[in-house]
């Protein structure tokens, strides 16, 4: 656990941090705009306009050529990029990871980050990539892990550096665990979660679901996270409701050299726009036949692609702060039919979530099958034991004309089940559902009704059964002795 970073917000396993560095304090959840030292698309000086509080850029690039190396050793990495603000390096793995080797070792890139003046360092972890055979990834994690020690022996508190210790396994959940369990007991300031561009670059996202949870199951919760080479806003909302803290992006500047039109929900290319769906100062300013044919269009397409990307920040911290970050994830996540995977993938780790999300907060918004699943309603289902309930028992969804006949009153709500009509206001049973349920949500309040008839043995049930809210397990409910169906006409 990292002593520089403090929760201040939280919802889901999303929160707003504040990460402590050299050259200040970063809220988070964030993007690192990637700056290449040979060819700056955008000013590092100029990204602060767009919001950015921190930049991130490459050691081992700055380490091999000479001008750039001898400036930074001589008047430091934040003169070399004219920017006052905390800056994190990356080391080479990258590098590693496409060509194969890198001129140096892990001392020497750790030593120069050092004495270059990075706020964030990162040691020459080894980046497995996805689907290899699990002893390739089990040697190469090995010797990542060794390396991190090594780092962590290298780096004191007096260097000023924050050092990350990057979380690798490929698609193992098991070595991702293992690896973030290990690097936590040896203690970094960040864990970046390494090798997972390969699986956004081809649309797996749960997969990276997977990797983002099994990494986090290893970590202290309080622990800030770096998802390495995440710069599509599309899927911010997600990976922060997963517990993700620090992006970095490239993609402004490389989709821009595509002629690629970045927005919330997904891609353009700027040659099939007809109009500009966005409100920034380069579209505001340019109509899409403007931008297509101007001079500058990839530097303007850079700098729409930033202004896009800072604002899905904004809408995901305000999301944080109201308390309906899962309602945000669950739209962007209807973006795609992969984001949509990765969203049911998610809701499979319900219950890790529910140990983290805030017990009360806004109001519950029913969006779509997949709201079911949600920890909110995993947490009413376990909380059913609490209800002790017995005597006469009316179950309803409207008001009747004969409650006043009744011991007890419950309300029936899709996708929670029955509970006491004095709850009816309190989260998350003061939730805005759809009248006309889907088949999720009633199997799941059908399932939790059902318990709670077995949990109350003493009690007789009265159901005022509403056709909408017609399923097979009514059945199943009209089999238990202490349990009535009856219908409006006949009530």
């Amino acid at each position: 656990m990292s002593s520089r970073f403090d929760i201040i917000h939280k919802d889901a396993a999303g929160r707003i941090g504040r990460l402590a560095t050299s050259h200040g304090v970063v809220e988070t959840p964030t993007v690192m705009p990637v700056i290449n030292p040979n060819l700056q698309t955008i000013k590092p000086s100029e990204m602060k306009d767009f919001g950015a509080e921190i930049l991130i850029t490459n050691s081992y690039i700055i380490f091999r050529k000479d001008e750039l190396r001898e400036k930074a050793l001589k008047d430091g990495l934040h003169a070399l990029l004219d920017y006052d603000g905390p800056i994190m390096t990356d080391s080479g793995s990258f590098q590693l990871s496409v060509y194969g080797e890198v001129e140096v070792t892990n001392e020497m890139i750790i030593d120069f980050q050092k004495k270059i003046g990075t706020d964030i360092g990162v040691p020459l972890d080894i980046p497995t990539p996805p689907d290899v055979h699990f002893r390739r990834a089990e040697e190469e994690l090995e010797t990542t892990i060794d390396r991190l020690k090594a780092a962590r022996e290298l780096v004191k508190e007096e260097d000023g550096m924050l050092l990350a210790g990057p979380v690798q396994g490929s698609t193992y959940p098991e070595l991702r665990e293992r690896c973030a369990r290990t690097l936590s007991e040896v203690g970094f300031d960040v864990y970046p979660f390494g090798a997972v561009v390969p699986l956004m670059e081809s649309y797996r996202y749960a997969d990276l679901v997977d990797v983002i949870a099994s990494s986090k199951k290893g970590l202290d919760p309080t622990a800030p996270v770096h998802l390495f080479g995440a710069g599509h806003p599309m899927m911010f909302a997600l990976a922060v409701a997963l517990g993700c803290d620090l992006f970095d992006s490239a993609a402004y500047a490389l989709y821009a050299k595509d002629r690629r039109y970045i927005t919330s929900r997904g891609t353009y290319h700027v040659d099939d726009l007809k109009y500009l769906p966005c409100s920034c100062p380069v579209c505001m300013n340019h109509t899409a036949e403007e931008l297509k044919k101007a001079h500058n269009c990839t530097e303007l397409l850079a700098r729409h692609n930033l202004y896009v990307t800072f604002e899905e920040v904004r809408e995901v911290k305000q999301a944080i702060w109201e308390g309906n970050l899962l309602e945000l994830v669950e739209q962007r996540c209807r973006s795609h039919p992969r984001m949509l995977e990765a969203l049911k993938q998610m809701y499979t780790y319900s219950p890790r979530i529910e140990e983290l999300d805030p017990a009360s907060k806004s109001t519950f918004f029913y969006c779509g099958p997949e709201s079911s699943k949600r920890p909110e309603v995993l947490r009413f289902a376990k909380q059913l034991d609490r209800f002790t309930i017995t005597g006469s028992t009316l179950i309803r969804s409207t008001p009747v004309k004969s409650e006043k006949e009744y011991d007890n009153v419950l309300i029936f709500k899709p996708p929670f089940g029955a509970y006491p009509q004095e709850l009816a206001e309190i989260y998350p049973l003061n939730a805005e559902v759809v009248r006309t349920p889907d088949y999720e949500s009633l199997e799941q309040a059908y399932l939790n009704t059902i318990r709670l008839v077995e949990l109350n043995p003493e009690a007789e049930f009265t159901f005022v059964m509403q056709e909408r809210f017609a399923h097979s397990l009514v059945e199943k409910l009209e089999e238990m002795d202490n349990f009535t169906v009856v219908y409006p006409k006949s009530e």
